[in-house]
């Protein structure tokens, strides 16, 4: 504190000295201007004494005894000698003539701002505290208290020959305090140009107050339509603007009940028990206006990876010819987003579509022009990224069928089209088959496969529905390559085709169902050529037949009048379970139970698909559904044999004469 003092007594000294010099120089001033006047008066001898009179009581006053000479010698040396020791005496005639010929002087008063920042602290270390922290600013302003920064007036004027501040310096000080404290110290806002202070004016703001902080407001620098367009061709660009509407469109579309009761209510006893009796209850629908309308739902494909994705395919638009023919899009059914996750097309109408089962990023789809395509979400595009060659060795015909099949380590895509081919694809490579064979009956006869499935567990055998009303067995490999046994016992082209592939307590693979034109829906045995059952309750085209992935006797079905059917096996053979049907009187044409089996996806021919929950005393299994299937399975062969006997005896008697 005592060099802090010290240092004080030396800065008010100066700023005396400083004081002392202006009136100095204030006095020259004076005495320089009244040279000036007598230079420029008449030269009449009366007013020269009166001049020289007056010049001499003036050198008088200020203490400088009168000089005797001439009138030039008295004029010039006052100023000689009232100039200080600093100014370096320059020449008496030099003084005068720059004197003369210099303008009077304007003077403004313009307002200083300075800051006084406080001395370092020193910071000791002991082995008690390691570091001391002290904010400098709060202490001293509580031990000194708090004071504004000092203001500075400065006197400045116009001087068109440049001269320096060391020629006139006119700085008015104001006098030193007093007392010793340490200054306040303030945080002073940034000096405002004048085309700040114009952009403050211009815009309206509230009135601003001494402490209040100045805002600088940045300038938005407007693009042009060609620099946005450019912008938003990147890929960059495109990518981000992709994932993040997806993101926007799931948190806007999700619906939240903000009045659910945990402790449980009569009134949700009441909804549970109603919605214990409603088996098939509609959940939502998935239609995009863009995409969907005016087309055909061609295949439908739950993901095992992500259980909520649906991948669905549909045909070409009639009317709209500029559109893309083929069109894929995949949904999510865990957001209540009204939107497709991913759109794909390509220039082919889709038949039939599926997820890679080991690789969850691509969507396989076999067209009408009889290509296979391949789509990857990874990419920021919607056409495919590989596909098949039109060639011999490829596909020429309408692809309805294709399914991945294998293990992890080792799988294929398996394709087969109208004209009775059969090949075996490796996904990283679609430019050539790894297999193929022809599809022949008897080694004469081509098949026209419409559907296909594989037993449950086996890459090798499976069996195909076909135009010609007939089911048929075949194998890839092994002695018995191609088609092996045929079914024979529809009436119309086989329209679906599912293997029973529910795992429990009893292997019902060799088990499998068909749907045809012919308004009727068969169970199978690949062990017997002839049906065991054959469901009649349609009034129309049966499209689609699918075994439920959790219960043994319970399979769905859908028909053109737009009828979904659940059938339970081990509580009705001649009627459905459970039945709805779709409003607006549209057909539908496929369906796809959801791994969970809680729920089912049915698509139309109008280009929507409808998601209908399934109660879960229709859906789950009981514990001895799996041994009451069988005595099922049991009756039925019963009434298969009986139903036979009866035929051949029937036929016996048409054919034997009438006595």
């Amino acid at each position: 504190m005592a060099d802090r003092k010290a240092e004080l007594e030396r800065k008010k000294l100066k700023l005396e000295q400083m004081r002392k010099e202006r009136e100095e120089k204030n006095r020259q001033r004076k005495v320089k201007e009244g040279g000036e006047e007598k230079k420029v008066a008449p030269t009449s001898s009366g007013q020269s004494q009166d001049l020289r009179a007056q010049t001499d009581e003036l050198l008088s006053s200020l203490g400088i005894p009168p000089a005797s000479g001439n009138d030039s010698q008295a004029v010039v040396q006052p100023v000689k000698e009232t100039v200080g020791p600093n100014e370096g005496a320059p020449a008496t005639s030099a003084v005068t003539t720059q004197q003369a010929s210099r303008r009077k002087a304007k003077l403004t008063v313009t307002k200083v701002g300075e800051t006084n920042i406080p001395p370092r602290e020193n910071v000791t270390y002991s082995k008690e505290t390691q570091t001391i922290v002290v904010d400098t600013t709060e202490k001293e302003g509580h031990r000194f208290g708090a004071r504004g920064p000092w203001d500075y007036y400065v006197l400045t004027y116009d001087d068109p020959r440049g001269h320096s501040d060391e020629d006139t310096d006119s700085i008015d000080v104001h006098p030193a305090p007093t007392h010793h404290k340490m200054p306040h110290v303030e945080n002073v806002h940034p000096t405002l140009t004048q085309e700040d202070i114009q952009k403050q004016e211009e815009k309206p703001s509230a009135p601003a107050t001494k402490d209040s902080p100045v805002t600088m407001v940045k300038k938005v620098i407007e693009l042009s339509e060609e620099e946005k367009k450019q912008i938003m061709m990147t890929e960059e660009f495109q990518t981000f603007f992709n994932k993040t509407t997806r993101v926007v469109e799931r948190a806007l579309d999700e619906e939240i009940d903000i009045f659910v009761d945990y402790a449980g209510g009569e009134s949700e006893d009441m909804e549970s028990d109603l919605r214990a009796g409603e088996r098939l209850k509609l959940q939502r629908n998935f239609f995009d206006e863009r995409w969907s309308k005016h087309r055909t739902v061609t295949s439908l494909d739950w993901s095992k990876q992500h259980p909520e994705l649906l991948v669905a395919s549909y045909n070409a638009n009639e009317d709209s010819p500029n559109d893309p023919d083929g069109v894929t899009l995949i949904w999510n059914s865990k957001f209540k987003k009204t939107t497709p996750e991913y759109v794909f097309h390509c220039q082919s109408p889709v038949m039939s579509s599926c997820f890679a089962e080991f690789h969850p990023n691509l969507v396989v789809g076999g067209t009408y022009s009889g290509q296979i395509v391949l789509w990857d979400n990874r990419v920021n595009k919607r056409t495919p990224i590989q596909r098949t060659p039109l060639s011999a060795a490829a596909h020429t015909h309408p692809v309805y069928c294709i399914n991945v099949v294998g293990t992890q380590n080792a799988h294929n895509l398996i394709s087969v089209s109208t004209d009775g081919k059969m090949c075996s694809w490796s996904l990283d490579m679609l430019s050539q088959p790894q297999d193929s064979m022809e599809l022949q009956h008897k080694q004469s006869k081509a098949v026209a496969v419409t559907c296909f499935s594989f037993l449950s567990g086996d890459v090798n055998n499976f069996v195909v529905g076909s135009e010609d009303c007939t089911v048929y067995t075949a194998c890839r490999h092994g002695g018995k390559t191609g088609i092996s046994e045929a079914f024979e016992g529809h009436m119309g082209p086989i329209t679906g085709i599912d293997c029973h592939n529910v795992p429990g307590q009893i292997d019902f693979s060799p088990y499998f169902l068909t749907s045809s034109f012919d308004w009727t829906l068969k169970l199978w045995s690949i062990k017997d050529q002839k049906f065991l059952h054959s469901f009649e309750d349609n009034s129309d085209y049966v499209y689609d037949v699918q075994w439920s992935p959790i219960h043994p006797a319970l399979f769905a079905s859908v028909d053109g009048d737009g009828r979904l059917d659940l059938w339970n096996l081990n509580n009705e053979t001649e009627v459905p379970t459970a039945s709805v049907v779709a409003e607006g009187g549209v057909a539908l044409n496929h369906c796809r139970w959801h791994g969970s089996g809680s729920s089912i996806a049915v698509g139309d021919d109008v280009g929507r698909i409808h998601i209908y929950d399934v109660a879960e005393n229709t859906a789950n299994p009981k514990m001895d559904e799996w041994s009451r299937f069988v005595r099922t399975l049991q009756e039925l062969k019963q009434q298969a044999v009986e139903r036979e006997e009866e035929s051949s005896l029937g036929s016996v008697s048409m054919t034997s004469p009438l006595r």
